[in-house]
């Protein structure tokens, strides 16, 4: 079914507020988990308000957090989330992190005692927004065999980054597994065929049915096998968080806290050079790979975040597609 974008932001902020979480925060996740349905990216999306309030009664998830700021130095900061929702310890912490990149050119934050915390280019784009540059790493749990391997031992880890231009930001946004594990989810909840690169059943063998996939398998082989490996060095062993197999299961354990860990950079391009003469060099990028002459099936060239976007402009004109059971849930 349709539904337009104010009406569903409406309806997961309520679902929210009727669990005793404050209207801010409420607003706030509904913000992400649209935001991620708009670009298309379902998996990350409205799909899981129910897995949220299941952890969030079970005592999973922190129902009025306190969060702490550390200042290591003039730009370093750790900040702890007190096992509230990712969504709203991410869009803190980035605004932080923004207002420290203003005074000292940049900044470097490890976030600890987190959660699930939705699309990584939700809190990028904030940071472009202001004209910077923006990284940022996930951990999740294991999900993900290495390459070379048969067992699950990273998960999805996924990695952001964003620049400013003089029209939409560059955003990439992307898991180091060939797909995000909430993209098997999604398979599952509607109830199709997935690509067999996709992932392996419990003998290992690729599989194209979401229901019989097991592990999923490295971006790349060997080069998102490293990526996952780096993901979890810098926003799990260095947040003091756990990593890999020993992370806290999404789906399971829902009375367990989580405390996942996080990691972002941010840097204003003017330190090094004239923001201006920044974003014009970099829509020229830009008009430049459009203006490449498309390979054979293709229609053109995009950059990272394009597709999302265009997708986007689209859908607040025609409403997102959701699940029947989803809406119910929604409106139960």
């Amino acid at each position: 079914m349709k539904i337009a974008v104010n009406e569903l932001k409406q309806l997961v902020g309520n679902k929210f507020r009727n669990q005793g979480i404050d209207a801010e925060s409420a607003e706030l996740i509904a913000d992400v988990l649209v935001y991620a349905d708009l670009r298309g990216v379902s998996s990350h999306g409205v799909m899981r308000v129910e897995h949220y309030i299941t952890r969030l009664k079970a005592g999973g998830i922190q129902r009025n957090p306190n969060f702490t700021i550390h200042r290591l130095n003039n730009n370093h900061l750790i900040f702890d989330g007190n096992d509230g929702f990712g969504h709203v310890i991410c869009k803190k912490a980035m605004d932080e992190s923004i207002a420290v990149a203003k005074e000292h050119g940049s900044c470097t934050t490890v976030i600890q005692n987190s959660s699930h915390c939705g699309a990584l280019s939700y809190f990028i784009e904030q940071a472009t927004r202001e004209d910077f540059i923006a990284i940022m790493f996930a951990q999740t749990d294991s999900a993900v065999v290495p390459f070379g391997g048969s067992e699950q031992y990273f998960g999805t880890n996924p990695i952001a980054f964003g620049f400013p231009t003089m029209d939409t930001p560059i955003l990439l946004d992307m898991a180091t597994s060939n797909v995000a594990l909430g993209k098997i989810l999604y398979a599952r909840e509607k109830n199709i065929s997935v690509p067999e690169s996709w992932g392996v059943d419990k003998n290992g063998v690729p599989t194209t049915n979401p229901h019989d996939i097991h592990s999923l398998t490295p971006l790349a082989g060997a080069k998102g096998y490293g990526l996952a490996l780096v993901v979890d060095m810098l926003s799990g062993i260095l947040a003091n968080a756990a990593f890999g197999p020993h992370i806290t299961k999404m789906y399971g354990d829902y009375e367990q806290k989580r405390k996942l860990g996080q990691f972002m950079y941010v840097l204003d391009p003017a330190v090094f050079t004239d923001i201006h003469t920044f974003k014009k060099k970099a829509s020229q990028m830009v008009d430049e790979l459009h203006n490449i002459s498309p390979a054979t099936n293709f229609e053109g060239v995009l950059v990272p975040g394009e597709p999302e976007q265009l997708k986007s402009l689209q859908l607040q004109q025609v409403g997102i597609d959701l699940p029947q059971a989803v809406y119910d849930y929604l409106v139960s």
